[in-house]
């Protein structure tokens, strides 16, 4: 690959930096327009925001971004590759791939052709990036990639983090472990999945603990067993850790439960009720109901899946919905022949573009991190189909299939998850009206200007001023916006005789808003609040309006929510700068009950925080003072013996035995939990 760039008179002097900051956007939420979206605190900038949308820019700032466009394109060549438009900060603005660069960025010089969305692109670019690729394929990926890194404001975008379950059976130990696993796959074993949820796999494993009593436990925990432990006693683990079962004994069942989950279940069920037939022939008819009990877990598993079509092996059914400028798609999933459930995602997209176009760009985003399984089955042509179908296919190392069913099973299978769609996009309809209507009604009784999109509520956590640590949650017009969520690690604020909750808030406000400030100078961006909201009285209030007022933020709405006379959690009082005297709302009141929702997801959020915080340092202050242990010896440690606590406890001879650590580092260990003073 080979990179270039052009810069407008207006852009800036050095390359862009590929930024990930523009990830921490709202986690698959629709927004009616890429320009849309959280605003400031006044109405007229939501008006202006909102006209712009349906309105061409200047002719003046499309001319100027038509000049960058043209001065790019002398030096542009005829072969495939990515482009990105960037904005005056460095920031994408939009990543598309072609087949002749030359030719497609061409197009954009003619603005007068192009849709009011890609007009106000063109006016907003002052530097052109590209990236020559040596096929279109090539370049498709590439593209897919960029557009989930650097979250251009003018493409579909898919904010995807949260990674699916699969199952595990490791084989990296002489009695494999079945365990629920997310993430990357270094784990040496058989992977099974993706299911949609943790549940699903959580009740797939139980299910498969009864079923093939394969063990779930650590290997720290195995070695460390003396007698079996309770899921021997409820006929859940064979307990291979006290030689109740041998290892040939323990490899069929690992065998069977791996047939299983590739689907030669029926063959395998088949065999265990002749050996359950054979155990009653013979009078055993306590290894009769072991084998009962067994099929009927396997049975159990089997009646989850609701949905299972003949001769469909490894296959996703992705189809697409529209309503109200937005999008629902819905995608399930089926492995070996089983329905492993279903999740729904609502991009980001302009409201003009087609269900063809949306799912064009969210299918190569999707499987960007994800196995592609054999086929694919859509509700909508895809633009550029076999082109996408080819990228996956480099991507999986073997022939993947897309495929729009027009008649059969298959497409009934679409038509069902269409219907999926289609649902999803009424509850979330229904969701946001009811959400916007809260919203409207906590401007309304605050005072405030306009109806806050992005509200970000703050709360501190400590035991007497240890592990301090302060969080922010958001929510906006969708519900609560976890991808947005920050903890912050108190690292000035901190009082040796306790916690100083005044001085905590004001660094956390202090770090929040510098870091913007630095981020977004002139304040356009979506991530600033029409609302803070702050757990406590009239005492954090003053210090969060202290640290804003010396940042020059003195314009953003405040509020303190506290328990009401003698701690009443039912009657809030609500505090504002503007008034003498704290609010009370009715107690029936809606908004009041929002706001309470509000408070106690912050409550939640930075409690977690501060008990993960409290555990870490706990876990470091044990193990990070002893001498010669780096993280390498320390992951072994733990891994062999399954917790700070048993290290300590260790013998000399059992901490020999670990990889990594000699007789010397052993020795050192011992000693310095059983030296005394």
């Amino acid at each position: 690959m080979t990179r270039g760039r052009v810069t407008g008179p207006a852009g800036p002097n050095k390359a862009a930096k590929d930024r990930s900051e523009g990830g921490k956007r709202s986690a698959m939420t629709p927004e009616s327009d890429p320009g849309d979206g959280p605003t400031r605190d006044t109405i007229l900038r939501t008006r202006r925001r909102q006209s712009s949308e349906r309105t061409p820019p200047a002719r003046g700032e499309m001319a100027r971004g038509a000049a960058v466009i043209a001065k790019a394109l002398k030096t542009l060549p005829g072969s495939p590759g990515v482009y990105r438009m960037l904005d005056r900060r460095g920031d994408a603005l939009y990543v598309g791939k072609a087949k002749n660069l030359k030719k497609r960025v061409s197009s954009y010089c003619h603005t007068d052709r192009l849709p009011h969305r890609l007009q106000r692109m063109v006016a907003a670019t002052v530097s052109l990036e590209v990236v020559t690729t040596h096929t279109e394929t090539e370049a498709l990926l590439l593209e897919s990639n960029l557009i989930k890194r650097l979250m251009p404001r003018y493409n579909v975008l898919l904010r995807d983090d949260k990674s699916f379950p699969y199952i595990l059976i490791a084989d990296d130990h002489e009695f494999p472990q079945i365990v629920k696993h997310r993430g990357a796959r270094t784990r040496s074993g058989a992977y099974f999945g993706p299911f949609a949820s943790a549940g699903a796999v959580n009740r797939t494993v139980t299910a498969l603990e009864k079923g093939f009593l394969l063990r779930s436990c650590s290997d720290g925990v195995f070695s460390a067993r003396t007698r079996p432990c309770l899921m021997y006693q409820i006929k859940r683990c064979a307990a291979p850790c006290v030689g109740r079962i041998g290892t040939a004994d323990y490899g069929v069942l690992v065998r069977q439960a791996r047939d299983f989950l590739t689907g030669r279940s029926h063959d395998m069920q088949q065999d265990l009720a002749g050996a359950m037939q054979e155990a009653s022939d013979r009078l055993d008819f306590e290894t009769a109901a072991v084998y009962r009990d067994r099929i009927r877990a396997l049975t159990q598993i089997q009646s989850r899946q609701d949905i299972n079509l003949e001769g469909l092996d490894d296959a996703d059914v992705v189809a697409a919905y529209q309503e109200a400028g937005e999008t629902s798609i819905q995608v399930f999933f089926f492995r070996a022949g089983r329905n492993y459930g279903n999740r729904a995602y609502f991009p980001r997209h302009d409201k003009t573009l087609s269900p063809e176009e949306v799912l064009s760009a969210f299918v190569p985003q999707f499987y960007e991190n994800k196995p592609v399984p054999k086929t694919i089955l859509v509700s909508h042509a895809l633009n550029d189909q076999n082109l996408i179908a080819e990228a996956l296919s480099v991507r999986a190392d073997r022939r993947i299939g897309i495929l729009k069913p027009a008649r059969g099973p298959k497409r009934k299978l679409v038509e069902h998850a269409l219907s999926n769609a289609r649902d999803a996009m009424g509850r979330r309809l229904a969701e946001s009206s009811a959400q916007r209507e809260l919203l409207e009604g906590l401007a309304d009784r605050l005072g405030l200007d306009s109806t806050p999109e992005r509200i970000e509520v703050y709360d501190n956590s400590h035991i007497q001023g240890s592990d301090p640590y302060g969080a922010m949650i958001v929510a906006g017009p969708e519900g609560f916006m976890k991808n947005a969520y920050r903890k912050y690690r108190i690292k000035e604020a901190l009082n040796p005789d306790g916690g100083d909750d005044y001085a905590m808030m004001r660094e956390v406000m202090t770090r929040r808003f510098s870091r913007a400030l630095k981020e977004d100078p002139e304040r356009e961006s979506e991530q600033w609040p029409g609302l803070l909201l702050i757990d406590g009285g009239r005492g954090q209030l003053s210090a969060v309006r202290e640290a804003l007022a010396d940042l020059g933020l003195s314009d953003i709405a405040v509020a303190g929510i506290a328990k009401g006379p003698e701690r009443n959690a039912g009657r809030e009082q609500i505090f504002q700068p503007e008034r003498s005297q704290p609010l009370l709302l009715e107690p029936r009141d809606p908004v009041l009950y929002f706001l309470q929702r509000l408070r106690d997801e912050a409550h939640r959020f930075v409690i977690g925080s501060h008990r993960a915080g409290r555990t870490k340092s706990r876990l470091q202050s044990v193990l990070d003072g002893v001498p010669g242990i780096g993280p390498k010896r320390k992951k072994a440690l733990l891994h062999r013996f399954g917790s700070a606590q048993a290290v300590a406890r260790a013998g000399l001879a059992d901490l020999e035995s670990v990889e990594g650590i000699n007789k010397v580092v052993a020795k050192k260990i011992y000693d310095y939990f059983h030296t005394d003073g």
